[in-house]
């Protein structure tokens, strides 16, 4: 089985939500950067940003999703075009992060800040949750089972974290069937190793394919 080495390519987000507060020339920005996995769920955290801080002037708005970043969005939510949206996507895209979104609510202090003062602070409130989050690393695995004897089974096992694959589940009948999940360019290697330490038995047939967390 071919795998496309792009489509399996790992990618970055972050570990769990973050908050963080900037401010510049009496004008606060409360950023709020969240993993997500979806744009619905985007959107309702954009939401509820709004409701949390309901007296801001602004609750500006990036997000990015997909392995390739395939989608993204961004909102001034009243700021001059360009301004805020398109800079927190930037910082998004600088640090290569994907399925995450950024919230930037800001209260104004009073002071204009001009466009390229409200491009950089937009950024820079964004670069700040960043620099605090915990990335993390999502990579494409393939979901396989193997069925086996009892003996064959707990030979499969040991191999099976030798080489890293995931033993996601197991079940005990007559025979063993193991979920693993591998690298999908370790297929190959795992077809040819079930059948070495099987005597030719068991056929891994694959489930399907999905993004984990690596450890």
């Amino acid at each position: 089985m071919n795998s496309d080495p792009g489509e399996a390519a790992p990618y970055r987000t972050i570990h769990s939500a973050v908050e963080t507060e900037i401010e510049i020339k009496r004008s606060r920005f409360i950023c709020f950067l969240t993993p997500v996995a979806e744009e619905d769920a985007a959107r309702a955290l954009i939401a509820r940003a709004r409701q949390l801080h309901p007296k801001a002037r602004h609750h500006c708005s990036a997000f990015v999703l997909g392995a390739r970043h395939e989608v993204q969005r961004t909102n001034d939510d009243g700021e001059p075009s360009g301004t805020a949206g398109a800079p927190m996507l930037e910082a998004l895209l600088g640090a290569e992060l994907s399925d995450v979104v950024a919230v930037v609510v800001r209260y104004f202090g009073g002071i204009l800040l001009g466009a390229g003062g409200l491009t950089r602070a937009y950024r820079a409130s964004v670069a700040e949750s960043i620099g605090v989050a915990r990335t993390v690393v999502r990579e494409r695995r393939m979901s396989v089972v193997v069925s086996s004897d009892y003996p064959a089974a707990a030979l499969l096992e040991a191999e099976a974290y030798r080489r890293g694959w995931v033993v996601v589940g197991t079940e005990y009948g007559g025979d063993v069937s193991m979920t693993l999940s591998i690298p999908p360019d370790q297929w190959g290697v795992l077809v040819e190793r079930a059948a070495e330490l099987t005597a030719g038995q068991a056929q891994p047939v694959v489930l399907g394919t999905h993004y984990v967390t690596l450890p």
